[in-house]
């Protein structure tokens, strides 16, 4: 069994009477320390099956298993970066790392905590806003922060939510590559799945691209090996043959997805099977 076994996962929410379908049959495999980045269109349910994986919300059907183990909850040693920071706006920069340092590692001394979140903001460039607060901070460097916390606490596994996106070119450039040394690192390497709008950025990263389709009833395409060594550069990338091959079958998957039939509801079925509650029918029908 995969270290991250998604199986037949589908998910719905309830959209005035009727019932949207997000997700549908969506399984994937990940193995320990392999990087996968699931890429698509905005909109199509990616951040919702990022959620499920995580732990952070439940599948209407089918099932999610960490290491063997059923996914109910967020699970220890895992560490999730979010698209809207999630930073507390009365901490400063330090302090948020450091909360989070401390309360993934509390065996260690607090002077070692207080080190290992300084060090982390050192390696988003964010040492000298160590002492400012989220509000004193661009969108960009909140993002780094974010960042910053989620790499400190030392995972086992790192779920991504488009994590460079508020980012400007040279700051997601280089967080981009610091990013791909410790997840990669042969002492330790980090089990990560990324949610990315961009090929380039999936391609520069990733051991796997996995298109996902266009929603709703979103689910996930073939995946896409990127056999190419690491660490990567986008100039690298320009001129690698495999790496143009991998990026048009990824292109290729996402188009074919977008020219399917489109169902934006599901089949009836019993409301509570779902998990919401019915609409009482106002007309006495």
């Amino acid at each position: 069994m995969a270290y991250i076994d998604v199986s037949s996962v589908s998910k719905a929410f309830a959209a005035g009477r009727a019932v949207r379908c997000v997700l549908e049959d969506v399984t994937l495999s990940v193995e320990r320390g392999e990087f996968v980045s699931i890429v698509g269109f905005m909109g199509c349910g990616k951040s919702t099956l990022l959620s499920i994986i995580a732990g952070l919300m439940p599948p209407d059907a089918g099932e999610v298993r960490l290491g063997g183990e059923l996914v109910r909850g967020v699970r220890p040693k895992t560490a999730i970066v979010f698209q809207n920071y999630s930073l507390l706006p009365w901490l400063t920069a330090l302090e948020n790392v450091h909360l989070a340092v401390a309360a993934a590692l509390p065996m260690w001394p607090r002077e070692r905590q207080a080190t290992q979140a300084r060090w982390y903001l050192e390696k988003v460039g964010l040492a000298s806003a160590a002492d400012r607060r989220p509000h004193q901070l661009s969108g960009g460097m909140r993002q780094r922060v974010a960042i910053a916390r989620a790499l400190a606490t030392e995972p086992d596994v790192l779920f991504l939510d488009d994590p460079f996106g508020a980012l400007d070119a040279l700051t997601r450039a280089n967080l981009q590559q610091e990013l791909a040394q410790l997840c990669s690192a042969e002492a330790r390497p980090v089990t990560t799945i990324m949610i990315t709008n961009s090929v380039e950025e999936a391609l520069l990263l990733s051991d796997r691209i996995v298109p996902m389709t266009h929603g709703p009833r979103a689910t996930l395409g073939r995946p896409v090996a990127v056999a190419i060594p690491k660490p990567r550069t986008l100039a690298q990338l320009v001129h690698d043959e495999h790496a143009r091959h991998s990026r048009a079958r990824v292109v290729e998957s996402l188009t074919a997805s977008v020219r399917r039939p489109r169902r934006l509801q599901c089949t009836p079925q019993p409301v509570e099977d779902i998990g919401l509650t019915a609409v009482p029918n106002r007309s006495g029908a």
